[in-house]
């Protein structure tokens, strides 16, 4: 229902010039009542929320696969997807961004160029991939933070100018561990608040640079407040291996443009299989995700929920098995049932994370987990059109 607006209802004085002035005041406020119930969710602007799939995994493409293989890859019953730039020395800015390497944007001009000569029709909703990695740069080091700002300074420019959405940004700690305070080099002359303190105005800085070159972006968290809370038998976030991680959030929130979306893409519904779990998940982010933040009032009005499925979840021990379905952790209709339950339940982005199965070259994939997604899919937009 993209671009719909609410019903025009008239006054009730119009409809029933004869009635009482308290029976008439009773009326409207059940026609407005009405009305709301009527109309879509909204967010920035006039625009409702739809609902999209997007793929993301092993074989994640770069934008010559996506050039030469487009045709084909519309073919599958996904909106979008995330995908990689990397230079013609085969350096990948994901995996390098924030890290001593300073990109300029001329190292992806053929990037550029490949999806500038693409002609999508299915897949509009794509994502460039960004980490959080090597990770090896002192938060209190002003020169190498300007290294990090180039670097996703380019990749915001790398998006808009490709028809991006935005980042699919990997907050998770691959390599250095940037979050956890007890792993800082300064971590027995500084102590915790100031970290988080820095770490806070470097989410500013990350924040006004990014928005500053895309201020319409739209940012997926694989890892959000969450993840930053202590575990039970922790006394703080300090003690919380990304425990930082939620100041830096604190930060890019405050510094936000009222265009900006983020959302928290919630990783850890990977293995789900009921819609409680989804609603309850759902919760988390939007109830108790204000009071993790220093910033409540625009964590409501910038962060929305999304949820990632691994539709071969734990393969590494249960295996992937391609004709014995009872032995995966989703069957076909167990998939099936997750991927509505997450687009239901989503404010408007579900991710399908695959490692085994490769949609993009049709490898390890069986036919029946192609049909459970286009059925989940066919069954939402049916939902969406009523």
């Amino acid at each position: 229902m993209r671009g719909s607006v609410c019903p025009a209802i008239p006054s009730v004085s119009q409809q029933h010039p004869a009635l009482h002035p308290l029976t008439i005041h009773a009326l409207a406020f059940l026609a407005f009542l009405t009305s709301c119930a009527l109309c879509p969710r909204i967010v920035h602007g006039d625009e409702p929320s739809p609902k999209n799939t997007i793929q993301w995994g092993w074989g994640e493409p770069d934008s010559q696969f996506i050039r030469q293989n487009i045709a084909r890859m519309e073919q599958l019953p996904f909106d979008g997807l995330v995908f990689h730039v990397q230079t013609k020395d085969q350096e990948n800015l994901a995996w390098l961004a924030w890290g001593p390497r300073r990109f300029q944007l001329a190292e992806f001009q053929h990037a550029i160029d490949d999806l500038a000569a693409t002609r999508f029709d299915r897949l509009t909703e794509r994502f460039l991939r960004v980490n959080v990695c090597p990770g090896n740069v002192d938060w209190f080091d002003d020169q190498a933070w300007s290294v990090v700002q180039q670097n996703f300074a380019v990749a915001a420019q790398v998006a808009r100018r490709t028809g991006c959405r935005g980042f699919m940004f990997d907050t998770e700690q691959y390599e250095g561990p940037l979050f956890d305070y007890n792993r800082q080099p300064d971590r027995e002359k500084r102590t915790f608040a100031q970290y988080q303190a820095e770490v806070r105005q470097r989410g500013r800085q990350w924040m006004d640079t990014v928005g500053g070159e895309f201020p319409e972006i739209t940012v997926l968290l694989t890892f959000g407040y969450a993840r930053a809370q202590p575990e039970k038998q922790q006394a703080d976030r300090s003690q919380s291996r990304y425990g930082l991680l939620a100041d830096f959030l604190d930060g890019v929130l405050e510094a936000c443009p009222k265009t900006v979306t983020i959302v928290d893409a919630w990783e850890p519904a990977y293995p789900y299989k009921k819609r409680q779990q989804f609603e309850e998940a759902y919760h988390t982010i939007k109830r108790k995700g204000p009071q993790w933040s220093a910033a409540p009032a625009k964590y409501r009005g910038h962060v929305q929920a999304g949820f990632g499925i691994w539709m071969d979840y734990d393969w590494r021990k249960q295996g992937w098995d391609v004709t014995d379905f009872s032995r995966n952790h989703f069957t076909p209709a167990q998939f099936e049932a997750s991927v509505r339950s997450a687009l239901a339940v989503s404010d408007g982005y579900v991710w399908i994370y695959t490692e085994q199965p490769r949609w993009w070259t049709n490898e390890r994939l069986p036919r029946e987990y192609l049909g459970a997604l286009r059925q989940a899919k066919e069954e939402q937009r049916g939902e969406e059109k009523e």
